[in-house]
């Protein structure tokens, strides 16, 4: 990690209910001679986190504290300090545009945990040709959100390459299991901000499954048919019973930025679908209906104002012992691109036990020791500028078994 910057890794937000986790793992997890530092508005918020890590681990010497305020000026000296920033203060809309433009600038690496596709779109339209210019390598959604379904196709996208000789036709994934104590509080204000934040048309533009190709809609992906989109329920051999997902668009948009950004690995007529897996078509049905209502209803600030109400604060979360039984697990199924009646598959699956923000942690952590460590390996598979967790390949996915997160491939026989 020789480098001529003071830090190799500066947490940004600490204090928040996710960043905390990142710095318990980094100092649980990552190398004694790891050059880090946190930093964040309040120097007195967070002092207390750095003793709490002190305790973890009596015998490694702590992060140092750096004061910033999100202005240009401060932001662009600490990107200047350090080699790579994992941010964690959300809502990223609101707060974070000026560090991925000091990292763009400055050549520094950035990750974060975003969910929010018009901002990561909005991100790409302004830095990604200024940060590959200078070298950096942006990575956003490296939370649940979306990075075990873009490492879990990546996976299966290699696999039909390697065994089969291949590029991939086609991946359908779906959320399988998830046993989760509940949301933070950041997370579901984020939600409601957005709608704050962007016209219902802009807002609509920005979130369809191709909105970070950067050649919009792909002529090569087939539609949904009218009765898969006006009930959202569909029946896939070995997968079951599949309907919306929550979180599909988000992770479909990173999945398909995925492909663009690597045509060679997966192929010029990748398609990928993200859903969820129902016991049948009538629980389907009503979990497909309802989300769109309730997503519908978001539009009236009358009713985000009571949603606000009834949420957590910001900064609050679910408590660590009610989530120790926490667990997700990802299904998909790869369809090779074979000319004859029967592709050959591939199925694949991720999982993982425990409480889903050290998940997070673990998966935003963990993406950035690769790219620390392998710089200019990634730089090169991705070309640099904004990209996205599965250019980190398979030293991403070794790392993450370390830490328990398991991920499965094995090829079906027709």
């Amino acid at each position: 990690m020789a480098s001529g910057r003071e830090y190799d890794l500066v947490l940004l937000g600490p204090t928040g209910y996710t960043g905390k986790f990142c710095a318990e793992h980094i100092v649980k997890n990552h190398p004694t001679n790891l050059k880090w530092a946190v930093a964040g508005r309040s120097v007195n918020k967070i002092k207390p986190i750095v003793q709490e890590l002190k305790a973890l681990n009596p015998d490694r010497r702590a992060p140092d504290v750096l004061p910033v305020q999100l202005n240009s000026a401060e932001l662009g000296e600490l990107a200047q300090k350090t080699r790579l920033i994992i941010n964690c203060i959300g809502p990223y809309h609101l707060y974070s545009s000026p560090v991925v433009e000091a990292c763009a600038n400055k050549g520094t690496h950035y990750l974060d945990v975003t969910g929010e596709t018009p901002w990561i779109k909005l991100m790409i339209d302004k830095y990604h040709e200024t940060a590959k210019a200078n070298g950096a390598i942006i990575i956003p959604s490296v939370g649940l959100e979306s990075a075990p379904p873009d490492i879990l196709a990546w996976s299966l996208v290699k696999r039909v390459r390697e065994d089969l000789s291949s590029q991939t036709r086609e991946i359908i994934s779906c959320l399988k299991d998830i046993k989760s104590s509940g949301a933070s509080g950041g997370s579901l204000n984020t939600v409601l901000s957005i709608f704050d934040w962007l016209p219902l048309c802009d807002l609509v533009k920005s979130m369809g499954p191709f909105s970070l190709t950067g050649s919009g809609p792909l002529k090569h992906v087939p539609s949904d048919s009218i009765i898969t989109k006006i009930f959202g329920v569909r029946s896939i051999p070995d997968l079951g019973t599949l309907a919306t997902s929550p979180t599909g668009t988000a992770d479909m948009a990173i999945v398909y930025r995925s492909s663009t950004l690597m045509p060679e690995l997966y192929g010029n007529r990748f398609v990928f679908h993200q859903l969820l897996y129902v016991r049948n078509f009538l629980v389907g049905l009503m979990f497909h209906f309802g989300l769109q209502l309730f997503l519908g209803s978001l539009i009236f600030p009358p009713v985000r104002w009571l949603v606000r109400k009834l949420v957590l604060a910001p900064g609050a979360g679910p408590k660590l012992e009610d989530s120790l039984n926490d667990r997700a697990e990802i299904h998909a199924i790869a369809t090779a691109d074979q000319n004859k009646p029967k592709p050959a598959r591939v199925f694949g699956k991720l999982s993982y036990e425990g409480t889903m923000y050290v998940f997070t942690a673990a998966l935003v952590t963990e993406a950035a020791m690769v790219v620390l460590n392998e710089e200019e390996k990634v730089r090169k598979v991705s070309r640099g500028g904004i990209v996205t967790p599965a250019t980190l390949g398979q030293s991403y996915v070794d790392r993450l078994e370390k830490v328990g997160v398991r991920i499965e491939t094995k090829v079906w026989n027709s």
